[in-house]
């Protein structure tokens, strides 16, 4: 067995105000790795798969760094739509976060019986991603090359809707076409996780399973009625859930995904008797 945790919309801030609290993120980021470092067995890797400040500020990442300097666990970072590519690689530097020949933090990471690959999904500017045919190119080549190895792809944007409407891309977007068409039908693909929307939900992709995974920062309500983007109808948006993470789990040739929440909670129940069988 080999695990691996997920974090997604980290959004690790300067600011302190009522949208972005430096106090408050960085408190639930420290809870959920925290809990992460006390699993067992301890994950292999922590993903870190977008928004991890939020406005892509030269300070932001020097937060999050003094942060990330303290993990005791390797960790695999993302760029989300929170992100920009150059102040991040000046803090996070190659060849760890490597950039692939067009500049995309674009990476592959070996885990024996299973690998990582790490795209990019960042357009900046725009909030709903995108996946150019640069991108495309460059993730069917390393699909290509390693057809019989087991696969995870971690990206930030969903390539799906959620049915919150106001999130969702407001039209379909041409990146997501363009995605699918390189992983259909791809037998070492085993699942998609991602980020983006604040929020647990599990969907498929391309005939592909996609994990959304929720924030360490604040969640997203769940309202899954239909909203007018030019009408504020002073609906809730984001609601102070606990934190959250996902483990991700490879066991003889089966992937599984929890979702889990941070801190610990008290123990209810030990196992201090034996389970039998018939």
């Amino acid at each position: 067995m080999i695990t691996f945790a997920q974090i997604t919309d980290l959004h690790v801030t300067t600011l302190d105000d009522p949208y972005e609290s430096k106090e408050r993120n960085d408190t639930r980021l420290l809870q959920v790795l925290e809990t992460i470092h006390a699993l067992q067995p301890r994950p292999a890797a922590i993903i870190a798969s977008g928004d991890l400040v939020d406005r892509g500020e030269e300070r932001e990442y020097v937060e999050l760094k003094k942060i990330f300097d303290q993990v005791k666990i390797p960790l695999y970072l993302g760029m989300g739509n929170h992100d920009l590519r150059q102040p991040f690689l000046r803090h996070f530097n190659p060849p760890l976060y490597e950039v692939d020949d067009n500049g995309f933090v674009q990476y592959e990471v070996d885990f024996g019986d299973i690998r990582l690959i790490m795209l990019d999904t960042l357009d900046e500017g725009n909030e709903n991603g995108a996946f150019c045919e640069k991108r495309a190119k460059w993730l069917k080549k390393a699909l290509s090359r390693r057809q019989n190895t087991p696969t995870m792809i971690a990206l930030h944007h969903p390539p799906v809707p959620s049915g919150i409407y106001w999130m969702d891309a407001r039209e379909a977007q041409g990146w997501q076409k363009r995605l699918a068409d390189v992983v259909k039908g791809r037998k070492n693909v085993r699942t998609m996780m991602c980020g983006h929307l604040h929020r647990a939900f599990h969907s498929s992709f391309a005939n592909q399973i996609v994990a959304c995974s929720p924030a360490t920062s604040i969640q997203l309500t769940l309202n899954l009625t239909e909203v007018d983007l030019h009408v504020p109808d002073g609906r809730e948006i984001l609601v102070e859930e606990p934190p959250g993470f996902s483990l991700h789990v490879w066991d003889k040739g089966v992937f599984t995904s929890h979702v889990c929440v941070a801190p610990a909670y008290p123990s209810a129940v030990q196992y201090k008797f034996p389970f039998l069988k018939s």
